[in-house]
């Protein structure tokens, strides 16, 4: 079994914008992590956060797949960009306050050039472990992010 890793270990993402709680399993082409939804968070609305956020979940759980796999090289969580989903379904309009969730990223595709394509699904954190979300995340990591941001402005 793969070492579990502190949250904070293998993801860039802190504060209010951290919004998963914990690596619950990983391996070489695949992540669990899980989170309760807050309460209180930036995107919180009535009943909860809107089922769009999960797309963020899902990049969240990717770039802690990206953090695990420094973490074996005794590197620093990367960089990397969302670039887009694909065929996102949610069966839920709100994932609601104080719900517990599963997040798990499949690796499908990741080239040298550092595009990935991570096939994504979130499931309801309860016995029944229901699928409520699934979509294609597209993703990029530079080999040097500052640099690549910077070539960008």
């Amino acid at each position: 079994m793969a070492a579990i890793f502190d949250i904070e270990d293998v993801i860039p993402h802190r504060g209010t914008m951290l919004l998963v709680d914990r690596v619950i399993d990983w391996s070489d082409d695949a992540v669990t992590v899980e989170l309760r939804v807050p309460a209180e968070s930036p995107f919180h609305v009535e009943d909860g956060v809107p089922a769009w956020v999960g797309v963020e979940y899902m990049a969240q759980a990717v770039a802690c797949w990206a953090g695990c796999q420094a973490r074996l090289q005794d590197l620093p969580p990367p960089i990397g960009f969302l670039l887009g989903t694909r065929r996102y379904e949610c069966s839920v309009p709100v994932f609601a306050s104080g719900s517990l969730l599963r997040v798990e990223a499949r690796r499908e595709l990741m080239g040298d050039n550092g595009l990935g394509v991570f096939a994504c699904r979130i499931l309801a954190g309860d016995d029944r472990g229901r699928e409520i979300a699934t979509a294609n995340v597209s993703v990029f990591e530079p080999p040097d992010a500052l640099a690549y941001m910077e070539s960008e402005s």
